[in-house]
């Protein structure tokens, strides 16, 4: 999780959509009494589901583990054959913007030839 977390395109995401959300909470205030609620809420159940757990959790942590290496090793793997994870949202935004500009230039240009 924190591999995938930590790819430029994942992280450039959640800090388009975290600001979003923070801008939206900021705007509207009948949405930032919800959002608070849910939050809380949130808050609350994964601090009961955490306890309860725990235990099975460090049952299970040797096939987790493994579990957790096999997948690092296959994003390793998507990252090689990927690079666009390794891109901010917005420069992908912009070189789509930019191929589709070409691309449409050169039909125009083969449409009036």
């Amino acid at each position: 999780v924190n591999q995938v977390a930590n790819l430029t395109l994942v992280s450039s995401a959640c800090d388009i959509v975290s600001t979003a959300y923070a801008s939206t909470k900021e705007s509207h205030p009948y949405i930032r009494s919800v959002c608070d609620a849910a939050e809380k809420g949130v808050k609350s159940v994964t601090e009961a589901t955490a306890s309860c757990v725990q235990p099975v959790l460090t049952t299970l942590e040797p096939h987790v583990a493994a579990a957790s290496e096999y997948a690092s090793k296959g994003l390793d793997k998507l990252e090689e054959k990927l690079p666009l994870l390794q891109k901010p949202v917005e420069q992908i935004l912009s070189d789509t913007k930019e191929l589709v500009s070409l691309r449409v230039a050169d039909m125009k240009d083969a449409v009036s030839s």
